[in-house]
């Protein structure tokens, strides 16, 4: 346990670290260019943001806690840090020394309320992994713990001793560096810090809470009940508390580990495949979707004698991101916009999703979108892979140093969206170099368009039946209206009624001629990159409308 005066210290030595870097800055980016001296300030910029990583990085390891979440988090924050930082805490792990086997003894005894020989046959006091919040312990549960589970190796997990107080404490003195932050203008104007601050607080919580991703993995195994390339891990219930989980030992060959993938006959360009498409699955179809796919939380497991030769096997359902309606409708058409190489349409997708402030002038975000698209939008995959690398390169420094000046920032979802998308490349690079994550989701995006294709197809089909049914009912009610007059039942008070009438009459079937062009045409547009005849003969189709609405009122006044 923490006790107060360790918890005060690390507080102030917290916010000792974030005083001295924010007057830092203060001095060098705010004070120096206003007396003239930017250009001296600019020079050594890299320098000291350089030297600020690394000693948040030192500060990290030797807290532990959720120093190290943060530096984590942060790292994957392009749309808030400058490269150079981002770079410097990517290598960030849980680099943090063991906890004595006593004390997780005394912890997990005191919560399965219970000593551990009771439970366990066994249990190895040297950890399987060792992490900032918590370790794990491989063990064997006792006969009738396993009969009643139904398996009898484990892996228990395990909380940090105290960790509840020191993430009040960090969340304490982070919610304190906000606050200052969120004062100076600059900050204010291009990020959201409590948003920010929010989406890691919960993120962190819910970590901690062992039950919550025992239910995580509950959720993600039914998800993939029925799909034999998945397998997850059971949950021993009975022995799982908010501090304290035990779950099914399903460790098996490490995913990007080619060298044993080989000796077992698995094939990893195969494995790196199969991977993309479940992730991507999870993303676009389940809607929920295992957030920290990293190569030690996925396993290839040989299952020789199992309806595949192998499947993949996901652990540690701590970090899990969900896909709700309204982000997945923008996710899609965020797709559709980078498929179909629409810049205007791809920044009002970003804007709908909710990664641009409503402050965001985006004309030239558009601008840049759009000189990506017309340089690289036409080429297929191959010929993209032939490009000079400086040349993406430099789009990409252009691309990066747009989104660092304008109000952008993920929202929570997306940002696990990114995460997740970003591991499974590097994972699927790492088993296949040739693998290209864009090929991988291309059967998702083409899927998307002929979706948004469809429906926009069947709405113009709609109004077109529903023209169609006005036409055909027209001739009807005209014969009516002539039938009345004639019978001396239609009240006339203008000698020029019938001359009006025949005008009422050739503008309705103009209307409805315009209205006709209109909707075969687009439909046949719509229609025509998936079915050329049917397409093609829609739009022919279109042209006698086109006439008639164009000519009927003048063959209308030429004749008596």
């Amino acid at each position: 346990m923490t006790d107060g005066g360790s918890t005060r210290a690390r507080y102030r030595r917290i916010l000792r670290f974030a005083a001295r870097y924010m007057l830092q800055a203060w001095w060098f980016e705010l004070f120096l260019p206003r007396i003239g001296l930017g250009s001296f300030a600019a020079r050594g910029r890299a320098r000291r943001l350089q030297r600020l990583a690394r000693n948040f990085h030192t500060l990290a390891v030797a807290l532990g806690g959720l120093m190290i979440k943060v530096g984590q988090f942060m790292s994957s924050r392009l749309d808030v840090l400058p490269p150079v930082i981002t770079k410097e805490l990517e290598g960030l792990q849980d680099e943090v020394p063991p906890v004595d086997f006593e004390a997780i003894r005394a912890l997990a005894e005191s919560e399965l309320q219970a000593p551990l020989s009771t439970v366990f046959e066994e249990v190895e006091p040297i950890p399987l992994a060792a992490a900032s919040l918590g370790q794990a312990h491989r063990a064997r549960l006792v006969a009738a713990e396993a009969t009643h589970a139904g398996f009898t190796d484990v892996v228990v997990k395990v909380q940090r001793p105290g960790i509840d107080q020191i993430v009040d404490v960090d969340l304490a003195a982070l919610r304190r560096v906000a606050a200052w932050l969120s004062r100076v203008r600059v900050v204010r104007e291009h990020v959201d810090l409590p948003a920010l601050l929010d989406e890691f607080a919960v993120t962190s919580l819910e970590e901690i809470d062992y039950l919550h991703e025992a239910a995580n993995a509950e959720r993600f195994r039914e998800d993939f009940a029925d799909d034999t390339r998945v397998a997850t891990p059971l949950v021993a219930w009975e022995r799982s508390t908010r501090r304290v989980l035990t779950l099914e030992d399903v460790t098996a060959i490490k995913i990007n580990d080619r060298d044993a993938l080989r000796e077992a006959g698995i094939d990893p360009g195969e494995v790196a495949h199969e991977f993309a498409a479940v992730m991507f699955e999870q993303l676009f179809t389940n809607g929920y979707f295992h957030a920290d796919p990293h190569p030690g939380n996925v396993f290839v497991t040989p299952t020789p004698d199992g309806p595949r030769p192998w499947t993949l096997t996901f652990i540690d359902f701590g970090m899990m991101g969900e896909v709700p309606d309204r982000l997945r409708r923008g996710l899609q058409q965020v797709i559709i916009a980078v498929a179909s190489r629409n810049g205007r349409h791809l920044v009002e997708s970003i804007r709908d999703v909710g990664v641009l402030l409503p402050s965001a002038d985006t004309v030239e975000l558009e601008r840049a979108m759009t000189t990506l698209f017309a340089r690289f939008g036409g080429m297929g995959f191959a010929e993209l892979q032939e490009v000079d690398p400086r040349e993406f390169r430099d789009f990409a420094m252009e691309f990066r140093d747009l989104v660092r000046r304008m109000p952008f920032q993920l929202p929570e979802n997306f940002l696990l969206v990114i995460r997740a998308v970003s591991l499974t490349s590097g994972v699927c690079s790492a088993l296949d170099p040739a693998f290209n994550i864009w090929e991988a989701v291309e059967p998702y995006a083409q899927r998307l368009i002929r979706d948004e294709r469809g429906n926009l197809a069947q709405a113009f089909a709609s109004e077109a039946a529903s023209v169609a049914g006005l036409v055909a009912r027209m001739p009807r009610r005209v014969d009516d209206v002539l039938t009345r007059l004639e019978d001396g039942r239609l009240a006339v008070e203008s000698p020029r009624l019938d001359a009006r009438v025949r005008g009422l009459e050739t503008l309705a079937r103009r209307v409805v001629s315009a209205v006709l062009f209109a909707g075969l045409l687009i439909a046949g547009a719509v229609l025509r990159p998936d079915d050329p005849v049917a397409g093609t003969a829609l739009m022919f189709a279109s042209v006698p409308a086109l006439l008639h609405a164009l000519l009927a009122g003048v063959l209308a006044r030429r004749l008596p």
